[in-house]
C-alpha cells in the first residue's frame, strides 16, 4: 500500500541504518525506489552526518520514525538483534493495514513470532527475513530467505528492486530456524579456525597450518570434502576420539584453553558411547544415513531428537 503522495513509486523504509541497510539502500536507490530511513542516531548531535557517511552511494532520506512509516509501503527492520522486538513495538503505533513489515534481524524463531504478533495487531502484514550471506562481502546480493503469507510477493518486489530475496514458504520461524542452524556450522567453523590458528601460533607453525587448511578445503568441492567427513564418521569416530584426546593434551601443553577441541572430544566420545559403529560395516553412501542413525540412537537413549 503506497502513501497517496508517492503515487506509483515504490517506497522502502528502513528502521535502523547500519551495514545491512547501507548496502541494501544503495541497491534499492539504484533500481529506482525511493528510500527512507530512521535510526536512533538521528536523535544525537552529529548523528545525521554519521548516518550519511555510512551510505554507499546516495544517502536515503533520513526522517523521523513516524514519517518513515507513514510514507513507506515496505518497511525493513534492520536494527541490532537485541532490540528487534522493542523496535517493532516502537513502530506499531505508526503501522497501517496492508503495509508490509519485513524483519531482517538475526533472531530466534520465538522472537520472530513475538515481532509478528506486534505487527499483525496493527493490521500490517509481517514477513520474517533471514540474511544468509555476509553482507560485508556479498553486499546487496546477499541471499535472504523470507517467510510469511506475503513472502512470495516480498521476494518478487524486493528482488526486482536490486536485492536477492527468496520465498521460503508461509511458516513464520522457518527462515530464522534455517539461519540459526546454519550458524552452528558457519560460526563453528570460525571458532575452530581461531582456535587452530591460535594453537599453531603458540607452536610456531601458524602460516604452515593455514596453508594446509586452505589446500585441504580447496582440493575438491566442499560437497565432497565435508560429505566425506560426515560419512566416515560412521566407522571412524572412535579412532578420531582417541586422536582428539591426544590433541587436547597438546593444547594443554601449549598453555591454551581450547573449548572447541574439548567439545570435539565430547562429540566423538558420544558417538562411541552410543554404539554408532554397530550400524555400519562400511562407510555409508550418504551423510543423511549417519545423521539419521545418530538421531535414532539419541532418541532411544532417552533424549529428545536432535539433542
Amino acid at each position: 500500500m503506497l502513501g497517496k503522495e508517492e503515487g506509483s513509486l515504490k517506497v522502502v523504509g528502513f528502521v535502523g541504518f547500519g551495514e545491512v541497510a547501507a548496502h541494501f539502500s544503495s541497491a534499492l536507490h539504484g533500481a529506482g525506489a525511493r528510500v527512507l530511513a530512521y535510526d536512533v542516531l538521528l536523535d544525537s548531535p552529529g548523528g545525521r552526518e554519521e548516518l550519511a557517511a555510512r551510505a554507499r552511494g546516495a544517502a536515503p532520506e533520513f526522517l523521523r520514525l513516524a514519517d518513515v512509516l507513514r510514507r513507506a509501503d515496505t518497511v525493513l527492520s534492520t536494527v541490532t538483534t537485541d532490540v528487534a522486538l522493542e523496535a517493532a513495538r516502537s513502530c506499531a503505533p505508526h503501522l497501517r493495514s496492508g503495509q508490509l513489515f519485513v524483519d531482517l534481524n538475526a533472531t530466534s524463531p520465538s522472537v520472530k513470532h513475538d515481532v509478528a504478533a506486534v505487527v499483525r495487531s496493527t493490521g500490517a502484514d509481517f514477513v520474517e527475513g533471514a540474511i544468509l550471506s555476509a553482507v560485508g562481502v556479498a553486499g546487496a546480493k546477499a541471499k535472504v530467505l523470507v517467510c510469511g503469507k506475503r513472502a512470495a510477493e516480498a521476494a518478487t518486489r524486493l528482488s526486482a528492486l536490486g536485492l536477492n530475496f527468496h520465498d521460503y514458504g508461509t511458516e513464520i520461524g522457518k527462515a530464522s530456524s534455517f539461519k540459526m542452524l546454519r550458524s552452528v556450522f558457519s560460526k563453528g567453523i570460525e571458532a575452530l579456525l581461531v582456535e587452530s590458528l591460535l594453537a599453531a601460533r603458540r607452536a610456531g607453525i601458524e602460516e604452515d597450518l593455514w596453508r594446509e587448511i586452505v589446500e585441504t578445503i580447496d582440493a575438491a568441492p566442499f560437497e565432497q570434502v565435508g560429505g566425506n567427513w560426515v560419512r566416515t564418521h560412521a566407522i571412524a569416530h572412535e579412532r578420531r576420539w582417541h586422536e582428539m584426546v591426544q590433541v587436547e593434551a597438546v593444547l594443554r601443553d601449549l598453555g591454551l584453553e581450547a573449548p572447541m577441541t574439548a567439545a570435539t572430544v565430547k562429540l566423538f566420545e558420544r558417538s562411541t558411547r552410543l554404539g554408532l559403529r554397530e550400524s555400519f560395516t562400511t562407510n555409508p553412501a550418504s551423510t543423511s544415513a549417519v545423521i539419521a542413525e545418530l538421531d535414532s540412537r539419541l532418541s532411544s537413549n532417552g533424549r529428545k531428537p536432535g539433542e
